[in-house]
């Protein structure tokens, strides 16, 4: 339990009909007393109350409730103040509780308490944040399963199995007087099998959840006048890029975000890659090999007349990125070579200016990047993923332990630190340096 009390304003910054303001803390209770001259403050129970300041003057009239502890979002002594939505408003009483013992709430810090008080695990307190930055409804509906726990659960049965096999392998290394062979009788093996399975099962669900989170960054790169602001408005569906007949109209990045099914992208209109003497547009240039270089995706836009080219830009394109980053290869203007929407690989013959062909690439975005808005069950988050990789690595390694060397020691120290990156998850082991970096990127009435 904290020994500061702490306060913050838990509604959206501006004017409103009505602003809360929450306090946590062993002083909770008592400022909330202070404040209203009232006697008690009954649990779970709205209050109508004058709110005065130092010199007893009223400052607002509202309702205040109080949440005793444990029984609290924080699992601490709660208070809830419902003022008016008024700036200035909110500001007084804020101070009023300040000069009362409490002190401004750093980001996100009622939601660490709620985490340190065991009242949710991490990937929860990271539901909230998710909850409150969806940007559609798939990703509201799957932060919210989240928060409920479903991700938690599927991340603590893995545990269970894993450390039950554990228990099984140190077993088999403390009594090796016993005539069974634990290590050759295959118990071990299938459940290692059984528990790979389930890792690869709950790393797809996560990567789907992880897709609806953070999007992908997708870059339109090409040579001047290929069509790529024409794309990105057809994408867009509006006209958020300028389009002319002179080469080179784009200058700078340009980003646009849009949903894809529910799958956010990040739209990064560039500079036409060519060798330029002009100040201005070299720096747009450079900014575009900057993008290409950071992208999730590469859009590379082909005029069609011009497909024979292409070989030079293609390459030089590739070489600037990790070999697991998709390039669709997009031939531009069909509709003035009188050819028809196609797909060949991941060559895409459309025209930009007409629509025809668009969501022929749009199919192929999604394929590539394997996004599957089905499997999607819960939110997810980078650090989770890389997580689920440490732990699938780990296993497979402790696989080869077990049935190359048949080392025992060797396969239960792979399973420890397996069980250390799960636990990482949820936060049962996690340094206070990712807490922080956590915590801080919450709102403050979090």
């Amino acid at each position: 339990m904290q020994e500061e009390t702490i306060v913050a304003i838990a509604t959206p910054p501006g004017r409103g009909g009505v602003g809360i303001i929450r306090l946590s803390g062993p002083n909770a209770y008592a400022i909330g007393l202070h404040l209203t001259l009232k006697k008690q403050l009954s649990p779970r129970l709205a209050t109508y109350a004058s709110f005065l300041n130092d010199f007893g003057d009223v400052m607002d009239s509202g309702l205040i409730l109080f949440f005793k502890a444990p029984h609290s979002f924080t699992g601490e002594d709660v208070v809830e103040i419902q003022a008016h939505g008024s700036p200035v408003v909110l500001d007084m009483l804020m101070k009023r509780c300040v000069n009362l013992g409490a002190r401004l709430a750093r980001p996100g810090e009622f939601s660490e308490r709620a985490f340190l008080n065991d009242k949710m695990d991490l990937t929860q307190a990271e539901a909230i944040a998710d909850l409150i930055h969806a940007s559609s409804e798939t990703a509201a509906r799957l932060a919210i399963r989240s928060l409920q726990g479903d991700f938690s659960k599927k991340i603590n049965a893995l545990n269970e199995k894993l450390i039950y096999l554990r228990m099984y392998v140190e077993a088999a290394i403390d009594f090796p007087e016993e005539e069974i062979d634990f290590l050759g009788d295959g118990k071990i093996a299938g459940m290692l099998s059984d528990l790979l399975h389930d890792v690869k099962a709950i790393r797809s669900m996560a990567t789907q959840g992880s897709l609806i989170r953070e999007g992908l960054s997708v870059v339109i790169a090409g040579k001047p006048n290929a069509g790529k602001s024409t794309l990105i408005n057809s994408l867009a569906g509006r006209d958020v890029a300028i389009v002319t007949d002179i080469a080179g109209t784009t200058r700078d990045v340009m980003r646009e975000h849009i949903l894809l099914d529910d799958l956010p992208l990040h739209l990064i209109d560039t500079a036409g890659l060519r060798e330029s003497d002009d100040v201005v547009e070299k720096e747009g240039i450079k900014r575009a090999w900057q993008e290409v270089s950071q992208a999730d995706c590469v859009l590379m836009v082909i005029d069609i007349h011009d497909k024979n080219k292409a070989a030079e830009l293609s390459q030089a394109i590739q070489t600037k990125l990790p070999p697991h980053v998709p390039v669709i290869k997009i031939f531009n203007k069909i509709d003035t070579a009188n050819l028809k929407p196609s797909q060949r690989g991941n060559d895409i013959f459309l025209s930009a200016k007409s629509g025809l062909g668009i969501n022929l690439l749009k199919a192929k975005i999604k394929e590539l990047v394997g996004y599957q808005p089905a499997e999607g069950q819960f939110i997810a988050r980078r650090r989770h993923l890389v997580a689920l990789n440490q732990a699938e690595e780990l296993l497979l390694n402790g696989q080869l332990q077990l049935h190359d060397a048949r080392a025992g020691e060797l396969l239960a120290e792979d399973l420890r630190l397996a069980h250390l990156s799960l636990c990482e998850i949820t936060g049962e082991f996690t340094s206070d340096d990712l807490l922080g970096k956590i915590f801080s990127s919450f709102c403050i009435g979090k």
